[in-house]
């Protein structure tokens, strides 16, 4: 049975402020890795957690709604000025804070609460939270040692307000917010930057690179904590927006290339591409690309557009067939794709690749992963759709097996510990295929189910 870490910091041995009567600030823990004091002495993260109590006016859709093609196309220099107004967006006030966003004052941000606990948990100083093994060759043909990835997510007003109503109970937190007829509002944003520990050396683009700390593990392997640099290799994006008709999402992400300023900078995020869709009728895998050696680009998908500037973009992997994903993604999935499949309970695994015996690529089954589900739909039959955000269907997860480690009590009519079993199926586990079944969905939404 999984304990807490012994320096989780503001956290759950204390227990009082974690269950106040509402969500107000200082209710959630900050993080749960704090580094020692012999090896970093600076400020410590802060959770923004001061969630808008009222849902924000239509008005206030961010300015680059207006920059939004119409119509949507594969070709990426129409989204260009699109993708550099988000950025802007993400960005402006919260590199001159250092991404400690309660000190920007240009817009508010906000943090997901329930990421600090776990092994892959925020640790303290930029609350980063592990994620995924960067293999070798992954970056680039001289890249011949593995690495880690460590993000940091941060949701606008507008997604913020969603955050507070399905935590606003610290003791049952309710997914109905996000599941249909429900979801993230029209003009949420979440912007996350990643961070990968690897031999800078090996990785032509991170040349000039920007540098944090983290108090992250010492491999991806191990459970051993130091501080430790890392370096920005990317930023991803998503925004809520009902003129995508068949997701309602726009995601989109961006590669270091530090060639571009000649100096660490953020201006040194480059366009990958952007997606609205998961091209569903398209089966062949002609262009997954895991070792790049040059981006390879798939003219046939209509829903992704990539940049396809080799002046600018260092080669890169993208997705399963060239679907969007970024560096430090899986080249056999999609943004899209493992992003819809957050649910609660999580039943569902984020990749076909993650079962014992995986269906053939471009199967029915694989294409399960390749559907166009709609925003607040769900992935898998009987349960409640997180609307395409991983980070709460993992605090969901994370809040669970805690309570089900802290004394399994019953939580909302339910054993705790029943609950957390369920939701440990989550991401990279073995679940069987079978326990995974498709929600029954109209014809006219589903080409391939």
């Amino acid at each position: 049975m999984h304990k807490p870490h012994g320096h989780i910091a503001r956290a759950l041995a204390i227990a009082a402020p974690l269950f106040a009567a509402a969500a107000n600030a200082g209710t959630y823990p900050d993080f749960g890795y704090q580094p020692p004091s012999s090896q970093y002495a600076g400020p410590l993260f802060q959770l923004s957690q001061s969630y808008p109590s009222t849902a924000p006016p239509a008005t206030s859709l961010p300015a680059f709604f207006e920059q939004l093609p119409s119509p949507m196309s594969n070709d990426f220099e129409t989204w260009r000025a699109y993708m550099s107004a988000v950025k802007d967006y993400c960005l402006e006030g919260n590199v001159a804070a250092n991404w400690d966003v309660q000190k920007n004052s240009l817009r508010q941000w906000f943090h997901m609460p329930w990421q600090h606990y776990g092994p892959l948990g925020r640790e303290g100083i930029h609350g980063l939270t592990k994620e995924a093994q960067i293999q070798a060759k992954q970056l680039a043909p001289t890249q011949v040692t593995t690495g880690q990835t460590y993000a940091v997510g941060i949701y606008n007003d507008i997604g913020a307000y969603t955050i507070g109503e399905v935590w606003k109970d610290p003791h049952n937190p309710n997914p109905d917010f996000t599941s249909s007829p429900n979801s993230f509002a029209n003009g949420t944003v979440v912007c996350k930057a990643l961070f990968a520990d690897v031999n800078l050396s090996e990785v032509p683009f991170l040349q000039n690179p920007v540098l944090w700390q983290g108090y992250i593990t010492k491999t991806f392997d191990s459970a051993d904590r130091e501080v430790k640099n890392v370096a920005l290799i990317q930023m991803d994006i998503a925004v809520r927006d009902t003129r995508a008709s068949d997701t309602g999402w726009i995601f989109g992400t961006f590669q270091y290339n530090g060639a571009i300023t000649g100096k660490a900078s953020w201006d040194n995020l480059v366009p990958v591409g952007i997606m609205w869709g998961n091209d569903p009728q398209e089966t062949g895998n002609d262009f997954t690309n895991p070792q790049p050696t040059q981006t390879k680009i798939n003219p046939n998908l209509k829903q992704t557009a990539i940049n396809a500037k080799t002046s600018e973009l260092p080669p890169t992997h993208l997705g399963w067939n060239g679907r969007l994903n970024g560096p430090v993604d899986n080249p056999n999935s999609s943004c899209l794709s493992c992003h819809m499949t957050g649910e609660y309970p999580q039943l569902a695994i984020m990749n076909p690749t993650f079962q014992a015996n995986p269906p053939a690529v471009g199967s029915a089954e694989w294409m399960r992963w390749f559907q166009n589900i709609p925003a607040g739909q769900p992935f898998s039959a009987g349960t409640k759709s997180s609307d395409y955000s991983l980070q709460l269907a993992g605090g969901l997860a994370n809040f669970y097996d805690w309570k089900c480690n802290q004394d399994g009590v019953f939580v909302d009519g339910h054993n705790a510990c029943q609950k957390a079993d369920q939701l440990k199926l989550m991401l990279k586990s073995g679940v069987k295929q079978q326990h995974v079944q498709p929600v029954q969905r109209d014809p006219g939404l589903m080409e391939l189910e």
